[in-house]
Parts: structure tokens; C-alpha cells; sequence
């Protein structure tokens, strides 16, 4: 055992010598990997925010129903609870809407200025079926009663929203594996050109009786090493961007009387990032050394 670990902190100290030795070259490897990994980040985060703040919202297929001003509301409500398509009805009077809207963030002072209540009365049906043809279909009944104003179906925009999140996911996973694989291609040709120059001196250790494991080891931790500095480096540009991002961010929800910001990758998230730059690398390095080593 102690054996194997002395072999493992001496590949790891050659592969530290070569990347010192060459520093130009591996601060130009690294920082290619961190501008490539940083796209898909940053995409990753930025779709993170937007989920975050969808989640604030409910997704429950609920319709708003306003009344007419001359709306008989007790005769309205026996005909919604008749209804099967309804599961659940809750009625807010125009002035319990009001006292929400004053309290809500960034409003009381727009509803201090109003004269009298524009709000109509309200009933908040919830439909039995949660698909999008029986919320239309129940909306298009309840729009023909007498008495209704309007129906709105309140649940519809965040649908879309998390449909194009998803949509979004799909583009980044897809984004990431095209990069994922220039990466490995990047991390293979400096491995390659590696191995080319050390061609004698991997040839002697060989003829001195050095295994295959023992010539590939520096090359492994030389892959991984680079790989971990391109994944930190595009942890510190994602960090940046998104506060460069935040000075607009900021001022804009200001606006509106939220204090709403760009939050960076969770603990966990970062590592992630980290953990496959560096894995990226060892792959590119795994092939690298195969097929030139043979």
C-alpha cells in the first residue's frame, strides 16, 4: 500500500513539474476549458434563477372567475359547485382582493392613489382536470354564464414557463455534450504531444522494466490537473458574469420593488463543475495515452 501511494505522489509530482515547466501553454489548455465549461454553466444557472422563481407561483390548474357588478353571486355559486368539472371553489369579495393588492410588494403606493376599488368579485375555481383542453373547455363554459365578466385561466403562463425551462435543459445538456467533447479532444492533443516529446525517455524507462500503469500515471494526473484548473477557471468567469449581470439586474428590480438577484451555483453544483472539467481531462488523457502507447 505504501508502495502504490509512493508511486501516486511521485506521478503527481512529475505531472505538477511538467505543468509548471510549460506554463504558458497550460494556462492557454486551461483557460480554453473554462471559457467552454462556462457556457453551459452559466446556462445552467441562469435556468436555475428562472425555475427559482417560477416555484413562487402555483401551477395548480386554477381559473380566476370576475363578476359583473350586477352578478347575483349566491345563484353563480350553486350553479359552479353543480358543476363536476369544478373541484373547488373559493370566492373573494372585491375588497379582500384590494387589502392583497396593498400589501403585495412593490403596489401599496399605486393602490393608495386609486379613488375608489376597481377590483371586481372574484370566485377561484379549482378544475377537477388538470389538462390544458379541459381548463379551455371548463373556461369557455364559465365565460358564457350570466353574471361573468371574465375568466382567466391563472396557472397557464407558468405552465409555458416551465415548458420552456425544460426546453432550455435540453439545449444546455446538448450544448455541453458537443463542448464535453471538444474538451476531451483538447486535453488528448496536449497529452499526445506530451507523450511525442517524451518518446525516449519513456522508451528507456520501459527497457529499465517500468510497466504500462507506471508511464501512463503522470499523464493521467497531468489530464486531470488540467482539466481541474479549466473547471475552476470557469467557475471564477461565471462568477463574474453574473456579477456584471447583477448591476442591471439589481437596478431593474429595484424598479419594481423586489430585491431579486442572480444568485450563483449551489456548493454542490460548483463541485459538480469542477469534478467533470477534471474528469473530462482524465478521459482525454485515458485515450490519449491508449492509443499512443501501444
Amino acid at each position: 500500500m505504501r508502495t502504490w501511494l509512493r508511486q501516486h505522489r511521485g506521478a503527481l509530482a512529475r505531472a505538477l513539474r511538467k505543468l509548471a515547466a510549460q506554463r504558458a501553454a497550460t494556462l492557454l489548455n486551461a483557460l480554453v476549458i473554462g471559457v467552454a465549461l462556462s457556457l453551459p454553466a452559466g446556462g445552467y444557472a441562469l435556468l436555475a434563477n428562472l425555475q427559482g422563481v417560477a416555484q413562487r407561483f402555483t401551477f395548480e390548474p386554477q381559473l380566476s372567475v370576475f363578476l359583473k357588478p350586477e352578478a347575483k353571486r349566491a345563484e353563480l355559486e350553486a350553479r359552479l359547485r353543480a358543476d363536476r368539472r369544478v373541484a373547488a371553489l373559493r370566492f373573494v369579495p372585491r375588497d379582500e382582493a384590494l387589502a392583497e393588492l396593498r400589501v403585495a410588494e412593490g403596489l401599496a403606493e399605486v393602490v393608495a392613489a386609486l379613488e375608489r376599488n376597481p377590483l371586481p368579485d372574484t370566485f377561484v375555481v379549482r378544475a377537477a382536470g388538470g389538462s390544458a383542453q379541459a381548463l379551455e373547455e371548463l373556461a369557455r363554459a364559465l365565460q358564457a354564464l350570466p353574471g361573468v365578466a371574465n375568466v382567466q385561466v391563472d396557472s397557464a403562463w407558468a405552465e409555458r414557463l416551465a415548458a420552456l425551462a425544460r426546453i432550455g435543459r435540453l439545449a444546455l445538456a446538448a450544448l455541453a455534450v458537443l463542448l464535453a467533447t471538444g474538451l476531451v479532444a483538447v486535453t488528448f492533443n496536449t497529452i499526445r504531444l506530451q507523450i511525442l516529446t517524451q518518446r525516449e525517455e519513456i522508451e528507456v524507462s520501459r527497457l529499465l522494466g517500468a510497466t504500462d500503469a507506471f508511464v501512463r500515471r503522470p499523464f493521467f494526473y497531468q489530464g486531470v490537473l488540467q482539466g481541474l484548473a479549466g473547471g475552476l477557471l470557469a467557475l471564477v468567469i461565471l462568477g463574474a458574469g453574473l456579477w456584471v449581470l447583477n448591476l442591471g439586474v439589481r437596478d431593474l428590480a429595484r424598479a419594481y420593488g423586489s430585491s431579486f438577484e442572480l444568485a450563483f451555483l449551489p456548493a454542490r453544483d460548483a463541485l459538480a463543475v469542477a469534478v467533470f472539467a477534471a474528469g473530462l481531462g482524465w478521459l482525454g488523457a485515458l485515450l490519449s495515452v491508449s492509443r499512443y502507447l501501444r
